[in-house]
Order: C-alpha cells, then structure tokens, then sequence
C-alpha cells in the first residue's frame, strides 16, 4: 500500500449571469481557491445560467447610461466601488460599450458544456474578461464566436445561427435551477453546501473542506 491517499472529488454547480460584476469576482476568487488545492481535491465545474434583467433589450444599450436609469445617483459610486473590486483581482473594470439580453451567450455556454467542462469554464472567463475589461456587448455574436475560438468550441456559428438551438434547455435550467435561488454568484459544492455572493477565496476554501468531511 503507498501512503499518497485518493485526491477527493468536488463538484461546484454556479449560477451566473455574464453582466453581473460580482459573479466574475466570485470566479476569480473560486479559481484561485481551486489552483491552491489541487494536490487536494479534482474539481468538477458546472456553470447554470440566471438572468439578472430577462427583458433587457437584444440589441443593447449604453452601459453608463443603464445603470444611471436603474440606480441613479448612487451608479456612480458603484462604478468606483466595482473599480475598486477588480482591482484586487488584478482586472481593470470598464462601463464602456454596451450591456443587453444575456440568453445568447447562455445558449453558447450550454452548448460549450457538450464539449467539456472545461471549455463550459474557459468560455465563461473569456466572456466577463470581453464583457467587463475590453466593452465587448454580450450580446454581439462576433464576439461571442470570437471568445468561442479562443477557448477551442467548435461549431459555436451553426448552434448560435439558429434562436432556438439550446433554448428549451436554458429555458428549463433558469425555471428549475435558477428558479429557487433570488440572486447570483451562487455555488452549491458536492450538492449540499450553499454560498452566495463574491466570495473571498479563503470561504472556499473552507467550504471544500466542510463539503467533503
């Protein structure tokens, strides 16, 4: 018998939106989390969508000028509060370009989950780091298609030509998955263990460990 004892499987189901700040906050911290206990643990990753704003339009509008008629006064301050955020996880955030209907880029991530977990992960980083930092729309398709590319996703143009292709599905995960829960990021880890919101690395950490004793 060797003494290397079996590295324990954690699977982490997230609910997202692609324009909410926060979640991809909380991604950064989760991967950070997951890089510092790999000798620990496998990781199994599952992103569910969740729309923050179902009948925002498909062809988009001005970021800025979004927030100010949905928060007023207060926008500003929370552009330099997110300013701030990003920051700390080493990414500059950028209300530049437009925000929109987000249901397409959740049809591409169900589609991306064909070809892997792992792509599903690497496809949503490529998204919030166009979304967030570069004022790429999250609904353009280029963009969509461009950030499809880079992650090695094929066939994204045929899926995403079509509305309906992956619809149904997305349309019953946002009823059954996202239905239960009132806001995003929100991690269920092996099942049971429940966070929410833009965690710190070291509450992951921690909830790994509470999820598989």
């Amino acid at each position: 018998m060797s003494g290397i004892s079996e590295k324990k499987l954690i699977r982490i189901d997230a609910s997202a939106d692609t324009v909410c700040p926060w979640c991809f906050v909380g991604k950064k911290n989760l991967d950070k989390a997951i890089a510092s206990s790999k000798d620990k643990y496998n990781f199994e990753i599952i992103w569910h969508p969740f729309q923050l704003n179902p009948d925002a339009p498909k062809e988009g509008i001005d970021k800025r000028e979004f927030y100010r008629s949905k928060f007023g006064s207060q926008s500003e301050r929370m552009e330099a509060r997110m300013s701030e955020v990003f920051k700390n996880v080493g990414l500059e955030y950028s209300l530049s370009g437009l925000t929109g209907n987000t249901i397409d880029s959740h049809r591409l991530i169900y589609f991306a989950r064909q070809q892997g977990l792992d792509k599903q992960h690497d496809l949503v980083e490529e998204l919030n780091i166009g979304y967030f930092t570069q004022g790429k729309y999250i609904g353009d398709h280029k963009f969509l298609l461009e950030s499809a590319a880079k992650v090695g996703i094929e066939g994204a143009e045929e899926f995403l030509k079509d509305p309906n292709n992956g619809l149904k599905e997305v349309e019953e995960e946002l009823k059954n998955n996202s239905g239960n829960i009132s806001g995003v990021p929100y991690y269920v880890i092996n099942g049971t263990h429940k966070l929410s919101g833009g965690q710190a690395p070291e509450v992951f950490l921690r909830a790994f460990q509470v999820a598989t004793t």
